[in-house]
């Protein structure tokens, strides 16, 4: 039964507030950190940015971002470089069009995309010599990280595993974000992903989506409905949901998995939260403090110390 009983997390009185715990750090918080770029080129003709932070250890995390975010983002530079203060390297991955460069295909990534992940692990393995190799995925990258392990089951080489505020159930989520304060946060990721879409269409006149169609989308269904779904493969956003949600994997993971997600994060629903999945399993470990927001777990204002999920997720992937 990998349930964590008791979370440790315990924040003071202002950072129970799930809203300024999920938009303080990742708007204020500045980490300074040395990337060293690689570009890889996939089977498809594409490419993916990957940001190295090497120390020469014999272990090695691989990151993920969430959606719309990159390797510049606090959360990602802030996991990066106390994994290397822990004498472990880092790579860092841009999904793609998330490095600073539209990408080359009028596809893009999406919640389940776990094909770009294995590749990435590939081209470390067949190019590096790690005695372990770790995953950390944030928010979608953690939905990725996640429905990657059940597929690889008994095959993964991965060593251990952290996903942090996952929105697993991806229907579940995606309603939920259209009510009360979720707009707040539904908005600007929709903003960012209207700006890109309108540029590959742009690039790609042809492909039937007209850029009035985007600017009458407010929210995922509609958005996953027009773009993601039909252009990844689905039928519609519900197929897309379905066959992406994390939860749907999770009782064929084998690999020791810690899954982070506050009981207080504006972005879940009561379906991101599988109890009845880490009951059942021996390697999945839900943690679900009481507060937190989404990839927040903020100390205090001056951050002078690493957040709180990051020591956690040291603590995790080092154990025995």
């Amino acid at each position: 039964m990998p349930l964590v009983p008791q979370s440790d997390y315990f924040p003071s009185f202002v950072f129970k507030n799930r809203h300024l715990n999920t938009i303080y750090p990742n708007l204020l918080r500045s980490v300074s950190i040395n990337y060293s770029r690689k570009r890889i080129f996939t089977p498809d003709n594409d490419f993916l940015d990957l940001d190295f932070s090497i120390i020469g250890s014999d272990k090695i995390a691989v990151v993920l971002h969430g959606l719309e975010g990159s390797t510049d983002r606090a959360y990602m530079k802030g996991i990066s470089k106390h994994l290397n203060i822990k004498d472990i390297d880092v790579c860092a991955v841009n999904m793609r069009g998330c490095g600073g460069e539209l990408n080359r295909l009028f596809s893009s990534y999406h919640s389940g995309k776990t094909d770009d992940l294995k590749y990435v692990l590939d081209y470390i393995k067949a190019n590096h010599k790690y005695d372990a190799i770790y995953l950390i995925g944030f928010s979608l990258g953690g939905n990725i990280m996640l429905k990657y392990l059940g597929e690889e089951g008994t095959h993964s080489f991965i060593s251990k595993a952290v996903a942090i505020s996952v929105p697993c159930d991806l229907e579940a989520s995606a309603i939920h974000l259209k009510k009360h304060a979720g707009k707040i946060y539904i908005n600007r990721l929709i903003k960012s992903l209207k700006g890109k879409i309108k540029l590959k269409i742009k690039a790609f006149p042809n492909e039937g989506i007209r850029l009035k169609d985007i600017d009458n989308i407010n929210d995922f269904h509609q958005f996953d409905d027009l773009y993601t779904a039909p252009v990844h493969g689905f039928k519609n956003a519900k197929d897309y949901w379905s066959k992406c949600s994390s939860i749907g994997f999770m009782n064929t993971i084998k690999v020791p998995t810690l899954l982070i997600n506050a009981q207080d994060d504006p972005f879940l629903p009561n379906e991101c939260y599988p109890y009845k999945e880490a009951e059942k399993s021996e390697f999945l470990f839900l943690e679900a403090p009481n507060y937190g927001g989404h990839v927040g777990f903020c100390n205090d204002f001056l951050f002078q110390k690493p957040l709180w999920h990051e020591k956690r997720c040291l603590d995790f992937i080092t154990s025995l």
